[in-house]
């Protein structure tokens, strides 16, 4: 299931630094000065999960294959964004592809690192950013609308849908709420996600603080925090600068680090498994002999669409699923000691899958 995020924000409030640390590189050049980042940068990033090595530990498995996300470094957003200002029409259209935002807020004061409203407002720049982002939807929805008349007038039924669903995004971009607010019916679901929303999308809120306030943030997190659950989305606080830093050391310099902050786990790891809550997602594990290997579902998925993520055969195909829960798995050395307690069971098409599953697909070709 491949993921996208894009990490989006105003200029200089660290978005470079922070993809720099996420991918472990320095492939995102980082300077003090807008549009800095002009072509996104795009990287893979391991999900952290120890449940992945555990289980390769006790599988014997030669390999290990964590889950992966995409994150895009897309150039800073300003004021004008969604009439063209900056660089706003190449910025909106790489955001378009994205399956979530990351949408990265200043919130830390440095004298020596500019701002591009002269001022330390992480609230106001987010309130910046979304109204750009509901000007351009407002700017596409009106265009598609007037696009559908004709379809309408011949009476058909997908561009009534449509119609229906740019309506009620209509209404809710005039009244100054983004298209997530929109209520969507699960038989909508898939017409709503073709409509490419920019405000449709989830957004993770990233606060990016000084260093003495990595572990516990600040008061600017802190209204930030405030914004983000009175919209019902994400947030979490991260020191861009110390996370990049942290990127480039061992696993054993790494804890020491994080200690040594009063840090439990790396901003990065949160901000991923953040991520993850934000998009619904969960994880399921295959493991054997060859590999151990981690892969990312939506909540709730059934068996059937679990092994559409191996190979869309796996679905098509499908028989049934041989599974163990985690835990099971652990405790009992594996697989064989789980299908001897009883502990290994064979589920049919309608099961869904539960987060740490250890399974094998049988499908037919």
């Amino acid at each position: 299931m491949a993921l996208k995020i894009g990490i989006v924000g105003l200029p200089n409030v660290g978005k470079s630094t922070l993809f720099n640390a996420l991918t472990r590189t320095a492939a995102a050049q980082a300077a003090n000065f807008p549009f800095c980042t002009i072509e996104p940068n795009v990287g893979e990033v391991n999900v952290p999960d120890p449940r992945l090595d555990r289980l390769a530990g006790i599988a014997k498995s030669q390999k290990t294959i964590p889950a992966r996300i995409t994150f895009v470094d897309i150039a800073g957003l300003v004021r004008g964004a969604s009439r063209g200002e900056g660089l706003g029409n190449q910025f909106l259209a790489n955001i378009r592809e994205c399956d979530a935002i990351a949408h990265v807020v200043r919130c830390f004061e440095d004298t020596d690192v500019t701002h591009v409203e002269g001022r330390i407002d992480p609230v106001a720049d987010a309130e910046t950013v979304e109204t750009e982002l509901m000007l351009a939807d407002l700017e596409s929805v009106e265009k598609r609308l007037a696009g559908l008349q004709r379809k309408l007038k011949g009476g058909d039924k997908e561009a009534a849908d449509q119609a229906r669903l740019l309506e009620a995004a209509k209404a809710a971009l005039a009244a100054g709420r983004p298209a997530r607010s929109v209520p969507v019916a699960e038989e909508d679901a898939r017409t709503w996600r073709l409509l490419q929303l920019l405000t449709a999308k989830p957004v993770l809120y990233v606060c990016n603080v000084d260093e003495a306030s990595a572990a516990t943030g600040n008061a600017f997190s802190a209204a930030v925090a405030g914004m983000a659950a009175a919209q019902g989305a994400g947030s979490v606080v991260i020191s861009a600068a110390i996370e990049e830093e942290i990127a480039q050391l061992d696993d054993a310099e790494r804890a020491e680090f994080l200690e040594s902050l009063g840090l439990e786990e790396a901003g990065l790891d949160r901000l991923i498994h953040e991520g993850y809550r934000l998009l619904g997602l969960s994880t399921y594990f295959t493991a054997g002999p060859k590999e151990a290997r981690a892969w990312t579902i939506p909540q709730g998925a059934s068996a059937p669409q679990a092994a559409g993520v191996i190979h869309g055969d796996f679905e098509k195909g499908f028989i049934r699923a041989e599974t163990v829960a985690y835990d099971d798995y652990v405790a009992l050395g594996g697989e064989a000691g789980a299908r001897e307690a009883g502990k290994l069971r064979a589920e049919g098409k309608t099961y869904r899958v539960q987060d740490g599953d250890v399974m094998h697909f049988l499908f037919s070709s």
